[in-house]
């Protein structure tokens, strides 16, 4: 392998996918100099964004084989995310490229966005929210309206599928409401100790949250026969994958209320065409969020330092 040229500096390729103007690429620039941050780049764009340089930066732009070939400076790939399947690893080992990505940054702003959701779905916050703006609150006979459903945390049984990071901290905070946490084992496995079969936390969950990374295993795992499996009235949220879920029988289950309301923060294709049968559903008991969950401030951040740090260390090695 040829010397490599660290003059060709560091190319961030799609930097407003963690900045919204709030975050400090300070370090960022001391540690990859010279730096390039371009807000986003398609695929287009792509072969002419510094070919030189030693050292990339994306989120989630898509770096296939042809892209490895052309750069034979590149030596370091930093992805400012944990899932790397943006990211030819094959081509990537094969021209001697190291792939650096993060942990554990969004764990908090994620569990706390499954929490919000959560208490939305059990408090009918849409369905309330909209009755206020129609003025039915300003028409009642009474000091309040009891319109819909509003129920208490306390007792009920929340179903984790996917006990990392994420799902460990939602079961923490599910603890201090007291709620009943179900974690769930793989379909089709032996359940480990403090495991549940698959099957048996769909059918005993009042919520049933969803915190796994999606694979060729687990895609549409929620589908048409898991959605009959699971309590009638119960609620359904996804801060994971969208292809989890088989979105068309979800919309049918929740048009013919066997689940009581389900909150989405991700769907199959983002961003979703227009005539996403989700966007066109209009449920009131169907909450979408934009793919925002992992992105407080903080988290952002933090993904940023981490990306510092995966750069300090490489340096560090090859000195």
């Amino acid at each position: 392998m040829s010397v490599v040229d660290f003059s060709g500096g560091a190319v961030f390729l799609d930097a407003a996918t963690v900045d919204c103007g709030d975050v400090d690429f300070t370090r960022l620039r001391e540690v990859a100099k010279p730096l390039q941050l371009y807000p986003q780049t398609t695929e287009q764009e792509l072969p002419e964004r510094h070919p030189d340089a030693w050292c990339v930066i994306t989120n989630k732009v898509k770096l296939e084989r042809e892209f490895f070939q052309a750069r034979p400076n590149l030596r370091l790939v930093c992805v400012t995310a944990t899932g790397v399947n943006n990211v030819d690893l094959d081509a990537a080992a094969d021209h001697g490229v190291t792939i650096a990505n993060c942990k554990g940054y969004s764990t908090e702003t994620v569990a706390q966005h499954t929490f919000m959701l959560l208490l939305a779905l059990v408090r009918s916050l849409p369905q309330y929210q909209h009755a206020v703006a129609q003025g039915e609150w300003s028409r009642s006979s009474m000091f309040c309206l009891l319109d819909y459903p509003l129920r208490e945390l306390q007792g009920m049984k929340l179903g984790i599928v996917g006990y990392g990071d994420i799902g460990q901290r939602v079961a923490e905070i599910a603890r201090f409401f007291s709620m009943e946490v179900l974690i769930a084992e793989r379909p089709e496995s032996a359940p480990r100790p403090g495991r549940l079969p698959f099957a048996e936390v769909l059918a005993r969950s009042d919520i049933l949250t969803l915190h796994c990374p999606l694979t060729s295993h687990n895609a549409k795992l929620i589908n048409a026969k898991t959605l009959g499996q699971m309590r009638s009235g119960a609620f359904l949220i996804n801060t994971a994958r969208g292809g989890l879920i088989d979105e068309q029988a979800l919309v049918e289950a929740l048009r013919e209320e066997k689940l009581g309301g389900a909150a989405l923060d991700v769907l199959s294709v983002e961003p979703p065409p227009a005539d996403h049968p989700l966007l066109q559903a209009q449920l009131p008991n169907l909450i979408l969020t934009p793919h925002c969950a992992w992105a407080s401030s903080e988290a952002r951040q933090t993904a940023i330092d981490q990306t510092v740090e995966n750069i300090t260390r490489y340096l560090n090695a090859k000195r």
